[in-house]
């Protein structure tokens, strides 16, 4: 593996594509760096942000390099939504794929983002708010669209580390 890339938005999917570089020694570039400087082919892992089970920028990504693994950042909880994400971005059965919950802050939002986000966080926030039976899932969402807030953490990177490791022995 050469590198790891990344697209991020608000900057939650770049601090973890540090902790990650911190952890295995591979540099981290954001895609529009590593297009100037990573050579095409070049075996990489791949950070994005999720928009609707889309990992923003994957496609552009695996368009030059060889992707070997997809880490979607969002704000459901780690290990969430494998199979969307999957489905969304057309990923083969043998593409490992992840999901760590990131964080959200409506102020470091842009643009049409900003409002599609505004306008979902008022209505998911009402329908979770006055839901019954809430999984532990779901409090976590109405917390983070209410409250904002940083999920990023070395913990929740466990399970993409672990395949790392794994890869680079086999």
């Amino acid at each position: 593996m050469n590198a790891i890339v990344y697209t991020s938005g608000t900057g939650y999917t770049a601090q973890y594509a540090r902790l990650l570089s911190e952890q295995t020694g591979l540099p981290a570039h954001s895609l529009e760096e590593a297009g100037k400087s990573l050579p095409a082919n070049s075996e990489i892992l791949y950070l994005g942000w999720l928009m609707a089970g889309s990992v923003q920028g994957f496609r552009k990504a695996k368009k030059r390099y060889r992707v070997r693994a997809v880490v979607g950042v969002g704000m459901g909880a780690t290990g969430s939504q494998l199979d969307d994400v999957r489905k969304a971005n057309a990923l083969p059965e043998d593409m490992p794929v992840f999901t760590v919950q990131g964080g959200f802050d409506m102020q470091r939002l842009r643009g049409v983002y900003r409002f599609m986000m505004k306008t979902m966080a008022g209505t998911l926030g009402k329908r979770l708010a006055t839901k019954a039976d809430r999984t532990p899932d779901e409090d976590a969402m109405l917390d983070m669209l209410l409250h904002g807030g940083s999920h990023v953490s070395p913990e929740n990177l466990s399970g993409v580390l672990g395949w790392y490791r794994a890869a680079q022995q086999g």
